[in-house]
């Protein structure tokens, strides 16, 4: 891995924990000699993430649709910056520049993005890992649920192992290093059964 995408909020949250690991997994990622690709904002997690990388010496390549470039909330001070036309043009290229998905505590965005990242390693579209980072337990909810997807068979359980999860970034970094990617689904063409 040379580069992750790292999905989070916009807000910093209620709890000063949540800005604490942010700052943590930016720092860390630079020590690793990763770079971090994010949404390419200033505030909340994100631009504590993004300057906390930075400031440890790190790369940091951020991807804003060009209406928040427009509401100035764009991070002035990154390694480069794209600006894109449009949400879906800004996940599709955080994709491409990334070699592994991290989510951190955040609102329906960070998890619309992470469930869609998801989806595409389930559908065999990409191989690439993606974890939560479960600070204070934030994630329990989501892995609850997907613990019942494969109970009611919604999902398969080898797809479930597709969410990685830990509470600290180094242990979900070693966990994201030893993935081995979940096979894409054989489809069954029903017109040629």
């Amino acid at each position: 891995m040379r580069s992750i995408c790292v999905f989070c909020g916009s807000n910093p949250g209620g709890d000063p924990v949540y800005l604490d690991t942010a700052k943590a997994l930016g720092e860390y990622l630079a020590r690793e000699g990763l770079t971090m690709v994010y949404g390419g904002a200033s505030v909340g997690l994100m631009g504590a993430a993004a300057t906390a990388c930075l400031s440890a010496g790190g790369q940091v390549v951020g991807v804003l649709p060009d209406f928040l470039e427009r509401k100035e909330l764009a991070h002035t001070g990154l390694t480069r910056l794209h600006v894109v036309p449009t949400m879906h043009e800004r996940k599709a290229l955080m994709a491409d520049l990334s070699d592994g998905f991290i989510a951190l505590p955040g609102g329906m965005g960070t998890l619309e993005e992470f469930c869609e990242i998801v989806t595409w390693a389930q559908l065999g579209l990409h191989r690439k890992p993606c974890g939560l980072l479960n600070v204070t337990r934030f994630y329990d909810p989501l892995l609850a649920l997907v613990g019942r997807m494969v109970a009611d068979r919604f999902v398969r359980q080898a797809h479930a192992g597709i969410v990685l999860a830990a509470d600290t970034p180094f242990d979900l970094l070693a966990l994201m290093r030893a993935y081995t990617p979940v096979q894409a689904p054989k489809w069954i063409d029903r017109d040629k059964s």
